[in-house]
């Protein structure tokens, strides 16, 4: 329940977000530094991701199991630069049940290691491939510094583990979950994303090549929202994942590895979030439509009542929440439903009863200008539609928003007053040193190198080398 003013967002960006999220009850701090407690609204919207994107997994094949959480830590050493890109965030075990282990075990910070260990024991045979799993879960990683959902110790997300026969099939796997990825963000969160590989130096740990979508937060900052890796042979060869072809010959597998965690959900809010609150895109949001009764006495109640059990009777398939709570003005409720972004807003009142409407409040247009009154008589179809429209018009601006900063400075000054506040689209030769001097000079990051790339050839950004290559530079999260 809202108990205070929000932070202005445009003032203080930060102070904003993190009150947003508890004030709305997404979530909460754990008393373990890092870690944070996902409330029933914070999880309700998580569960609402997991059934868009379970839904596509199990479209293109995949099937969800389960793994443990604890690896040995001897696993993780098998891939040496595996094992060096996490050494620093690992939670390490070294008791149980009071006594000291013989081996220490790693508090799963993804399950590359303990899935190819299965792997190898279950793919004997080309006839075994491919094997397409998925797993929602928990990791850990020791982050020093943390934001709610953003970056935390403790994180949900799921992660997809495949093996293949050939390297196409693992390309065009690693490349089809991106899209995957991509198609959610756009049409169930009505966030804008580019797809695109990364540079080596941003590739995850022990992969031949990773891939993101980037998103736009509205603070112009970037958001690595979801990642797919191809990770060639290196973890079949570090777990023996091996199997027979048609023709009795011993072959390593090609593996993939893809990832999208509640990190997402820092994503919605602040690509929709307003001054006001939360601004859910009604596709994932926990409650679709929040009825509230407007009443002054016990004849005026019943008569309003009454009218809103057929209202929701005509409302199936709709997630609608009744606030009835007592003690409460109309006010303040309306209030408190637009800081937590609920697309939808009807009241009903006597005065609505004897007229047939009712007020229908968009979120996404907040005051007069998202206001209007409309009939009851075929109201779940209105409501659909208007839902409908809600989840472009968040898309549209978002999209707008993100094209309005995205910018081609042409020269290296330029690009460092760009990427301060904005997104830089630009040719840039892919070596590291380079990389690494363009953050040393303005603290922005090669997000990616776009799949969609122009003809032709240009000159590096930064160095003036040749560039085959445009690449999306930003401060990030």
């Amino acid at each position: 329940m809202a108990s205070e003013r929000l932070p202005s967002r445009s003032e203080n960006y930060a102070d904003w977000y993190n009150q947003l999220v508890i004030q709305s009850e997404l979530a909460d701090y754990a008393p373990v530094r890092g870690c944070m407690i996902v409330r029933p609204y914070g999880w309700a919207l998580w569960e609402n991701i997991q059934a868009a994107l379970d839904l596509r997994f199990k479209a293109t094949g995949h099937v969800n199991a389960a793994f443990p959480l604890l690896i040995p830590m001897s696993f993780l050493e098998r891939e040496k630069e595996h094992v060096e890109g996490f050494s620093p965030e690992l939670a390490v075990v070294t008791h149980g049940g009071g006594q000291e282990l013989e081996e220490p075990l790693v508090v799963r910070p993804t399950s590359e290691t303990i899935i190819g260990h299965m792997y190898a024991k279950w793919i004997k045979s080309y006839r075994d491939l491919p094997v397409l799993i998925n797993q929602w879960a928990s990791v850990v990683r020791w982050e020093m510094r943390t934001k709610l959902f953003l970056r935390t110790t403790e994180f949900y997300w799921q992660e997809g583990h495949t093996a293949h026969a050939t390297a196409e099939e693992a390309d065009a796997e690693t490349l089809q979950m991106l899209h995957v990825y991509a198609d959610f963000a756009r049409n169930e969160a009505a966030v804008p994303v580019i797809p695109g590989r990364k540079s080596d130096t941003e590739r995850f740990a022990g992969a031949v090549h990773s891939y993101s979508i980037e998103a736009m937060m509205g603070d112009t900052r970037a958001l690595q929202a979801g990642t797919s890796h191809n990770l060639g042979q290196n973890f079949a060869k570090a777990f023996e994942i091996r199997y027979l072809d048609q023709e009795n010959q011993l072959q390593y597998c090609w593996t993939t590895s893809w990832g999208l965690s509640t990190r997402f959900i820092g994503a919605i809010i602040m690509v929709h979030g307003d001054e006001k609150g939360l601004i859910l895109p009604p596709r994932l949001a926990p409650y679709q439509v929040v009825i509230v009764p407007i009443f002054r006495n016990e004849t005026e109640q019943k008569v309003v009542m009454e009218a809103i059990d057929r209202l929701q009777a005509e409302l199936a398939g709709i997630r609608v929440k009744l606030d009835d709570r007592d003690g409460m003005t109309p006010g303040y409720k309306y209030n408190d439903w637009e800081m937590r972004g609920v697309p939808v807003r009807m009241e009903v009142g006597p005065r609505d009863v004897e007229k047939g409407t009712v007020a229908l409040a968009r979120r996404d247009r907040p005051g007069r200008d998202g206001k209007a009154f409309v009939p009851q008589a075929g109201i779940g179809e209105t409501v659909r539609l208007l839902l409908e429209e809600i989840q472009q018009s968040l898309y549209d601006r978002a999209e707008a928003f993100m094209q309005e900063n995205t910018h081609k400075p042409e020269s290296y000054d330029a690009f460092k007053e760009v990427v301060q506040s904005g997104w830089a689209d630009v040719w840039w030769c892919g070596e590291a040193a380079c990389e690494a001097k363009i953050k040393e000079d303005t603290k922005a990051t090669s997000r990616c190198i776009p799949l969609d790339q122009p003809d032709g050839e240009g000159v590096c950004i930064h160095c003036g080398k040749p560039a085959r290559e445009r690449a999306l530079f930003a401060r990030a999260y």
